[in-house]
């Protein structure tokens, strides 16, 4: 769907309530096709984002893993990594 929007689930720490707000603006951002609202639909924009944002905490409040937690620094080396391969940097 929109490749800015990262995994939240299953790391340790958890995801902060930035990186819910980020994930929630870059949906919103991708659906309305606007990376930022004119004045007239900044209010639109503004209460979905918030209500993106809420319904995201509340799934990752929600879900249940039997997996072990992620290292963040761990799956950005490897994302890393796999940008290396394939952009060949």
């Amino acid at each position: 769907m929109c490749r800015n929007i990262r995994v939240l689930h299953n790391f340790e720490p958890p995801a902060t309530t930035d990186e819910v707000q980020a994930a929630a603006l870059q949906y919103v951002r991708k659906v309305s096709g606007a990376a930022k609202p004119s004045t007239a639909n900044q209010a639109a924009f503004d209460k979905a984002v918030a209500a993106v944002a809420a319904a995201t905490q509340e799934l990752l409040d929600a879900l249940v893993t039997s997996a072990p937690p992620k290292d963040r620094e761990v799956e950005a080396e490897k994302a890393r990594a796999r940008a290396a391969e394939r952009y060949g940097r």
